[in-house]
């Protein structure tokens, strides 16, 4: 089975990012064949500052590797330098109708907060498929908020196959059983963001012990003192409690023991001390490839090849069955 999953280089990693899609990647990347790109094209739908988002592809490349992606077992590669990519977007957009892209939910949501949106936001479903689509991928893993996403790639692919000729795999999401949504630390009911203009909203992936406590010191609590999962009556420390399962691997039931007779305060201290146990180990490796950017930028080069190999195999194909090819 082929897998394929990716994030942008924008902003700063949160354990969000690594419980809801991340952490499935090591798993799944023994079983499937794996292929895992830096979205920078995605990217640039916002104003990026050339330098800076140079920097983040490299650090997010780096990132991937520390968390346990095995170049070996995988393929990690830039999106910008597999040219078909822009090609099969430009395909797709000519068969997608426009009230498609208008309802998507990531469409509506930034247009209500600019006063002038660029072509490029109102087109991202079609270049998300495309990513999706070139690689013949059976499933996507991604979080919950995705999921629209994914419809959207999957009435394309059965749009297109229909018209022209079977062409494309439909793909399926693959989401977390657990922990697949995690929530701001400000307000659990929306969920964590890179894009949060609150600093303490987010545990971000190379946070510091001492940041990781502050943080956690500073989220909102529920009313009354039980340390409890129940989403609908408390869902802050609920989600406090979901976070702690995930990194120590203990059930719900296991924790709510465990602190049956503490206080908020111990809870979350003892929260901190698990989140920086479990991110010390790849914060280490990160710094590490810093230090040896040649095998980043080989790692990237060696993907660019194997990606270049599969997607142009299905770009020729999308020609032939279209009339482009005499």
């Amino acid at each position: 089975m082929r897998i394929l999953s990716g994030i942008q280089p924008s902003g700063e990693l949160h354990i969000g990012h690594y419980v809801g899609a991340m952490k499935q990647w090591i798993e799944l990347q023994n079983t499937n064949e794996a292929i895992f790109c830096i979205v920078d094209m995605h990217a640039i739908t916002v104003p990026q500052k050339p330098e800076e988002l140079r920097q983040r592809i490299f650090n997010l490349t780096a990132l991937y590797l520390a968390i346990g992606i095995d170049p070996q077992k995988s393929i990690i590669f830039q999106q910008s330098c597999v040219p078909a990519h822009a090609e099969l977007q430009w395909i797709l957009n000519t068969i997608t109708p426009l009230g498609e892209l208008e309802r998507m939910t990531q469409y509506k949501d930034k247009r209500e907060d600019k006063k002038s949106v660029l072509a490029g936001l109102l087109n991202y479903p079609t270049l998300m498929a495309s990513d999706i689509l070139l690689y013949q991928t059976d499933e996507v893993p991604v979080g919950e908020d995705q999921l629209q996403h994914i419809e959207f790639t999957r009435m394309l692919a059965d749009k297109f196959n229909k018209r022209f000729g079977a062409s494309f795999k439909i793909p399926k999401p693959r989401i977390a059983k657990e922990g697949a949504r995690i929530m701001s630390l400000q307000d659990p009911l929306k969920k964590m963001s890179k894009s949060d203009p609150d600093l303490n909203a987010s545990i971000l992936l190379l946070d510091d012990r001492a940041t990781i406590a502050k943080k956690l010191k500073s989220a909102v609590t529920d009313s009354g003192k039980e340390i409890a999962y129940d989403p609908k009556q408390k869902p802050a420390i609920s989600n406090l409690v979901m976070i702690y399962s995930v990194f120590s691997g203990k059930t719900v039931k296991e924790i709510e023991m465990a602190y049956k007779e503490k206080t908020y305060s111990e809870f979350k201290n003892a929260l901190a001390e698990i989140i920086s146990h479990a991110l010390t180990p790849m914060q280490e490796r990160f710094n590490g490839f810093l230090s040896n950017p040649n095998e980043v930028r080989a790692v990237l080069e060696e993907g660019k090849e194997r990606a270049i190999a599969i997607a142009e195999k299905t770009l020729h194909d999308v020609h032939q069955k279209i009339g482009f090819t005499i």
